[in-house]
């Protein structure tokens, strides 16, 4: 019989971003540019990527890695208001393996420097997977990727 058990955790990302919320948030909204930035498999080359940016809309990501398994992520955003905050579910799958579930926000401030961003994650890890620190080191690379795309349009970002 399989054992299948939940694991509950949860992190907070704070940037800080030289640009004001509106062109922070756009990076989001942008499927070219949220492509650039936040696709952590952009180097293979049979990806897939969509998004629809609205509530109810799906992103999808979706690679096959060298040896044939096929990770799939699936986006749903549940809540928009645009300059201010971003809400979505997601689940990471390996082939037919679901591996977690989360459940994202991300609120958008002004702040001196141009914007305050600030992303939640709660996860449900699924039957014995879990890769917290990966999971938090990805999301910052992805970050940091943002970081640049704004840089390149004439902003910079602190930390």
């Amino acid at each position: 019989m399989t054992q299948h058990s939940i694991l509950h955790t949860s992190f907070v990302i704070d940037r800080q971003f030289k640009a004001p919320p509106a062109r922070v948030f756009s990076a989001w909204a942008d499927p070219e540019i949220k492509r650039r930035w936040s696709d952590c498999h952009a180097e293979l080359p049979n990806g897939e990527y969509s998004l629809d940016f609205r509530p109810g809309g799906i992103e999808v990501h979706r690679v096959v890695y060298p040896n044939g398994v096929v990770q799939r992520i699936e986006k749903r955003y549940f809540d928009i208001v645009p300059n201010a905050r971003i809400i979505f579910g997601y689940d990471i799958q390996l082939d037919t393996r679901r591996l977690s579930v989360s459940l994202v926000t991300v609120q958008f401030e002004p702040s001196r420097a141009g914007t305050r961003m600030l992303m939640t994650e709660y996860i449900a890890y699924l039957d014995g997977h879990e890769d917290l620190e990966a999971r938090i080191r990805g999301t910052n690379e992805g970050l940091d990727r943002l970081n640049r795309e704004l840089q390149s349009s004439s902003s910079t970002s602190i930390d």
